[in-house]
């Protein structure tokens, strides 16, 4: 995929908190447009997720339901629900189960990506690590992955077999990152193998368990698989974006943290290429804030980040062609919409 050259229009408004202020009746989560069909399955997926955080462990449940509580848009699984519905699913109970435990796992990476970046801030607070040490949450993080193939094995071994494979990805991911951290030395291909298994693995199994669950057939299945893996590249794309021109506020860290972390995030890789003040910050083992500032105001003033849209732009258009597949549809209409407003999150 040519991501090179390609020049897209400045997008529309991207996805902003000030969306996420309409909130579902006893639902305790807020809801944009296109979840508004979903927002009572919505809301039964929270109240499952809370009730798998319960432990006997005090700190157990609270590292768990601090970060749950902290926000998080339900991607993953609305992308289940919106699929179910659209490729005719009628009962979501199972949608719904294991909605809830793909966002328990997405947590769970959550909780150990902290570990690995020393992050010490997470959704806009101090992060579990930060509050309670290494140790809790390590094992938090193994609770959250053991709640959710306690849920998930309940199911046919298709859909066992979906989430572990989506489990493995997203581990040779962060061993992939984490071996091309602070490495001048990687390529655009490196980064969206990164992508492909750190943050499209999951969405792609999101989609693919949904449209089975619809008893849909192979083909629609795979396209749906396709879509949600599309839509997971992109969303990492525009992350890595939102991690340059902010503001803190929407993206929950400081701006930036990439470049501290020596994560190789899009804007970073490309950069490399052409920005000595990129690399100097990113290749540096402890870049101070005028040297990440620098890296960020070259970035800003460059073309890389024309280019950085260009591909999430890409990955967009890819997914939205995987609609094809559905019959027309209010839920088709809104995957359309959630694939648009969840990735529209600048300007």
């Amino acid at each position: 995929m040519a991501w090179h050259g390609v020049r897209v229009g400045s997008p529309r408004r991207l996805l902003s908190m000030a969306l996420y202020t309409t909130h579902a009746a006893d639902s305790g989560i807020a809801t944009v447009a296109p979840l508004a069909l979903i927002a009572a399955e919505l809301a039964r997926v929270e109240r499952r997720i809370l009730e798998l955080v319960c432990s006997r462990e005090q700190a157990l449940e609270q590292i768990s339901s601090e970060l749950i509580g902290a926000g998080g848009k339900r991607v993953r699984p609305a992308l289940s629900l919106l699929v179910f519905r659209a490729a005719g699913g009628r009962d979501p109970s199972d949608t719904i189960e294991v909605g809830a435990a793909l966002e328990l796992i997405h947590s769970a990476t959550l909780l150990h990506d902290d570990i690995l970046d020393s992050g010490q801030t997470r959704r806009g607070r101090p992060s579990p690590l930060a509050r309670h040490g290494l140790a809790f949450t390590l094992v938090a993080g193994d609770f959250l992955f053991s709640r959710a193939f306690g849920v998930a094995g309940r199911f046919d071994e298709v859909v066992v077999g979906w989430a572990t494979e989506a489990c493995i990805h997203l581990c040779e991911g962060e061993m992939l990152q984490q071996r091309f951290r602070r490495n001048p030395l990687v390529t655009p291909d490196d980064y969206r193998e990164i992508a492909a298994r750190k943050t499209a693995s999951l969405f792609g199994q999101a989609a693919r368990i949904g449209c089975h669950f619809a008893g849909a057939p192979p083909e629609t299945v795979e396209a749906m698989r396709r879509l949600g893996h599309e839509l997971g590249i992109a969303f990492q794309i525009v992350d890595d974006l939102l991690d340059v021109i902010g503001p803190s506020e929407i993206i929950g860290k400081p701006v930036g943290s990439d470049l501290r972390e020596g994560s190789p995030a899009l804007p970073i890789v490309l950069g490399l290429r052409s920005l000595p003040e990129v690399a100097s910050a990113f290749e540096n083992p402890s870049p101070g804030p005028e040297i990440v500032g620098r890296a960020l105001a070259a970035l800003r003033a460059s073309s890389v980040l024309v280019e950085v849209r260009a591909c999430a732009a890409e990955h967009i258009g890819e997914a939205r062609r995987q609609l094809d597949v559905l019959p027309p549809s209010r839920f088709r209409s809104a995957l359309a919409d959630l694939i648009e407003e969840l990735l529209s999150r600048t300007e």
